[in-house]
């Protein structure tokens, strides 16, 4: 099976020849775009294995992940604009960095060999001869712009969505993408390991930005992911706070929702960012019970602390979604729209996708209203699409937004901050190792009273806590409050007789003790 043809198990189809070679129908941005292919190794992981599990020899060559990013940004005039066939050589120098012309040519040439059937030759030759917007190597504009990281699809290359990236980067974005690639192979696994791998790409992209790039402005960062990108990008998200707007053309979060689950870290409250899923229309629930497609939950329907949009694009099968799909896959017997109509349905995705990303990463205010309107009213073709939008209910209960409200309102009112974020989230709990380890490091510092404030917090949410109420006794040993010092030692040493510090504690503030407290 050729690389670029592993679609999710929804989108298999019976396949008929194609009428037309794709095309990409919106006009550039103000910008002209350049291109860069950069190729670096992630030194803080392994990508070969000590044999190479082809031959089983040892393993020839740097074992770390290789890591290809294509990058483009907004450039200055000039120069001679790409083919699609340059893009696509890149393939060969995925995993491979030392590799000749030859060899890449070799490697290419297997690669357009390999398209399903159904794809007539003039139909490859047109498709690879495209002329594209991009200028190898151009020289950059100046200025600073948003940095946008593309996840493909499962397996698939860093180019699989070069038209959107390409205008992305014409309408003032920095935009980069390496090839899908599972933790030690080439192919992905369509597990945790391989959501893992992909996100560590995107970490790893981000950090090259950083460093590297000194047109992204990395205070404004989005990632766009397709099918499994469109799983991994939301895992990267919980993960990185940076990370501060989504977009998911019909990605896998809503098709692996015990992947979801599994890793604890993936939640709506960790997920508070604005969110556009754009989706191809949903199939027969009999065609998704067909497939054994998992309908337990929905972590879409799950944001309530994002604004998200829910875009229905009606012509859109899964695989139109990616500009390199619709150049080599063949139209199937599955829809009633020709190429045409699917390109300019894909062109309006991508108008929708430049909207969100102004709205959300420029603050552009004409765009969040066009986000609002209806698609009749963003004079969309009638029937295209549907629009559903839900505006976030508000902060949730987190700990960051606990430490955050005691910062505006004071620690005095931590308790009743509390209460206020359980009664919104009965699954919010504060971890009492947490809050020791808060209330020992303030009291360390000095800030004796507002170390009361949060240790007290401790006997409140976990009563039966022994240490607890010895620490809380400490904060208030240490404020000179006597008094309550003794009776939250003594509470302590009920819930914990062999506490010997709270005997300790008691005996040096000159209260009783009873002996069967005392070894």
């Amino acid at each position: 099976m050729r690389q670029f043809a592993l679609l999710t198990l929804l989108t298999l189809t019976s396949l008929v020849h194609a009428n037309t070679v794709f095309s990409f129908l919106n006009e550039p941005g103000p910008y002209p775009v350049g291109l860069k292919v950069v190729q670096r190794y992630d030194y803080s992981r392994v990508y070969k294995w000590k044999v190479d599990m082809l031959t089983g020899q040892p393993a020839v060559g740097e074992r770390a992940r290789p890591i290809q990013a294509l990058i483009w940004y907004p450039a200055q005039k000039g120069g001679k604009k790409m083919i699609y066939k340059d893009y696509a050589t890149t393939i060969a120098t995925e995993e491979n960095f030392s590799l000749n012309k030859v060899q890449v040519n070799e490697k290419l040439s297997a690669w357009l060999g390999n398209y399903v059937p159904g794809i007539t030759d003039e139909q490859v030759k047109k498709s690879v001869a495209q002329e594209m917007w991009a200028v190898q190597d151009a020289k950059s504009v100046s200025g600073k712009f948003p940095l946008i990281v593309y996840a493909p699809s499962l397996s698939s290359n860093a180019f699989e969505n070069v038209d959107l990236c390409e205008y992305l980067a014409s309408q003032g974005y920095v935009v980069i993408s390496s090839a899908d690639m599972g933790s030690r192979t080439r192919g992905m696994t369509d597990d945790l390991e391989g959501i893992e791998a992909q996100v560590a790409d995107i970490e790893y992209l981000i950090g090259y930005a950083k460093q590297n790039i000194h047109e992204a402005d990395t205070s404004h960062i989005a990632v766009i992911g397709y099918s499994w990108g469109g799983i991994s990008n939301v895992f990267a998200a919980a993960k990185d706070d940076r990370i501060s707007a989504i977009v998911s053309l019909d990605g896998s979060v809503r098709y692996f929702p015990a992947i979801v689950s599994s890793a604890k870290y993936v939640t709506p409250a960790r997920v508070k960012i604005p969110f556009l899923f754009v989706a191809s229309k949903s199939r027969p629930i009999e065609d998704q019970l067909k497939y054994k497609a998992d309908l337990t939950s929905s972590f879409l329907n799950d944001m309530k602390y994002s604004d998200v949009y829910k875009v229905i694009m009606h012509p859109m099968r899964h695989g139109d979604f990616a500009s390199l799909f619709l150049r080599f896959e063949p139209l199937g017997d599955d829809t009633d729209y020709s190429i045409d109509e699917i390109s300019l349905a894909h062109s309006w995705v991508a108008r929708y996708v430049n909207h969100f990303l102004n709205a959300y990463l420029k603050n552009d205010s004409t765009s969040l209203t066009f986000l609002n309107n209806t698609p009749a009213r963003n004079k969309v073709p009638a029937h295209m699409m549907s629009v559903d939008v839900h505006h976030s209910e508000g902060e949730p209960a987190t700990l960051e937004n606990f430490v955050a409200a005691i910062g505006q309102r004071g620690f005095t009112h931590a308790e009743e901050i509390y209460e206020e974020m359980h009664k919104k989230d009965a699954n919010f709990k504060l971890d009492a190792n947490g809050l020791n380890s808060w209330g020992y490091e303030l009291m360390q510092g000095g800030r004796i009273k507002e170390s009361i404030a949060i240790l007290s917090l401790v006997p409140v949410i976990y009563p039966e806590s022994g240490n607890g109420y010895d620490s809380l006794a400490e904060a208030y040993e240490k404020n000179n409050e006597k008094e309550q010092a003794i009776k939250n030692y003594r509470r302590s040493l009920e819930l914990d007789p062999k506490n010997d510090n709270a005997v300790q504690h008691l005996k040096s503030l000159g209260a009783p003790v009873a002996e069967n407290f005392q070894k």
